[in-house]
């Protein structure tokens, strides 16, 4: 699976739990670390941990298991580290306070969008 297909895997995933405000920025050529960050929000704890664990089981079922994992006890901002693709869920407050698509203003972004046909 190419950085792209897995990012917006995340991607639905996430929205299969309802995230919010779910964003892709484009990493290549700006992070030695990633290819793509997945950026989305939920009102609560409870949900940012559900959402972490859907993203976890989708992709575990294609293969895919995270190299790193933090965040998840205090679930106020949950990392979700899978190489090429780096997952962030966050409770509303800490997106707006921490402001990741402002800090990687360079990075191309596209929001994710639910296709009537996605699996």
């Amino acid at each position: 699976m190419d950085t792209k297909a897995l990012a917006t895997k995340i991607a639905a995933a996430a929205s299969d739990k309802k995230a919010k405000d779910i964003l892709l920025l484009n990493m290549e050529g700006l992070s030695p670390v990633t290819d793509y960050y997945v950026i989305c929000s939920a009102s609560n704890t409870t949900l940012v941990r559900t959402i972490a664990d859907n993203i976890e089981d989708k992709l575990g079922e294609a293969g895919a298991f995270p190299t790193h994992k933090e965040g998840y006890q205090d679930s106020r901002w949950v990392l979700l580290d899978y190489g090429d693709v780096v997952a962030h869920i966050f409770l509303e407050e800490e997106r707006d306070f921490y402001n990741l698509e402002q800090l990687w203003a360079d990075a191309p972004s596209e929001a994710f969008v639910e296709s009537e046909d996605a699996e």
